[in-house]
């Protein structure tokens, strides 16, 4: 008879993969504490760059076709359906907006017109990560 020998391809040894595993968690142990809180800082970007850009925009556009930014009353709601209170806007071409201005937290953007620290436009903010206004976590076009 033939000793005939079958060849195993090779694989790693249970050390190898405990090697590799312990390198990954090394290396996640590193990387994870740098990237705690840049969540947070992300949204806070964003509630920046809407308030700045995006529904500043919106806002302008309405201002620049009827004359005036909607009133408190009318609030954000008349950049996406025309608004049937006072003062009615005559040349409404919009929408100007395509989504309700919700922040990253999921809470509508707070919106009045005159504004309180803005008094020849508006006042636009968000009420942060709490919801509480006046708190040091609003984002607000003001300051």
């Amino acid at each position: 008879m033939n000793n005939i020998r079958i060849r195993r391809p090779p694989a790693f040894t249970l050390i190898e993969l405990m090697i590799v595993v312990i390198i990954i968690a090394a290396l996640a142990a590193m990387v994870l504490p740098r990237l705690s809180g840049r969540s947070e800082d992300a949204k806070i970007a964003i509630a920046q760059a809407d308030i700045s850009s995006n529904i500043a925009m919106g806002l302008k556009l309405y201002d620049l076709d009827n004359g005036n930014y909607p009133t408190t009353e009318q609030g954000l709601a008349a950049l996406i359906t025309k608004s049937s209170s006072s003062p009615v806007p005559l040349n409404w071409k919009g929408p100007y907006l395509e989504n309700k201005p919700v922040d990253p937290w999921k809470n509508p953007y707070q919106y009045k017109c005159p504004g309180a620290h803005n008094p020849s436009t508006y006042d636009l903010y968000s009420l942060g990560k709490d919801g509480l206004e006046g708190t040091a976590d609003d984002v607000k076009n003001w300051e």
